[in-house]
């Protein structure tokens, strides 16, 4: 329990010095760099990125945490937090403990499912990242031409 309240502490401080609201996503690599804690994580953590009209980050939210090999991801439950934030679009990452951070068929339908549910909700779905080790940092799918 020791171990967690500092963990809580870090990321805590890590987020104010790092500054959420000031936060411009303009690529991919700015994702990896934002979220680059969760390289460290033994497992599989969905979070969505939340940004205004012009690419700022104005949330960030912990949707889920997985196993070691697999997360559930519910299109509602990432798009609920956009429309509460006012949202103009939304990058989801999640990483692979494994370090091969190459999307599985899963990470491919359900990046479909999500593009699709946010179009409806008048949300764009920028990009899905996967996280992977240092060999391997991230893959984009959009990137991959799949967002």
């Amino acid at each position: 329990m020791l171990v967690a309240c500092f963990e809580l502490g870090r990321r805590l401080f890590v987020t104010q010095a790092r500054g959420t609201a000031s936060f411009i996503i303009r690529s991919p690599l700015d994702v990896c760099e934002y979220v680059r804690d969760m390289r460290e994580l033994r497992k599989e953590q969905l979070r969505g990125l939340y940004l205004n009209a012009r690419n700022t980050v104005i949330h960030d939210e912990v949707i889920s945490i997985g196993t070691v090999t697999a997360n559930l991801v519910c299109p509602r439950d990432v798009l609920l937090p956009a429309i509460a934030h006012s949202a103009v679009s939304v990058v989801v990452v999640h990483n692979h403990p494994s370090g091969n951070p190459e999307p599985s068929d899963e990470d491919i339908a359900i990046t479909t499912q999500l593009v699709q549910a946010a179009s409806i909700m008048g949300v764009k779905l920028l990009d899905h990242i996967i996280i992977g080790g240092e060999e391997h940092p991230y893959r984009s799918l959009s990137e991959m031409g799949l967002v």
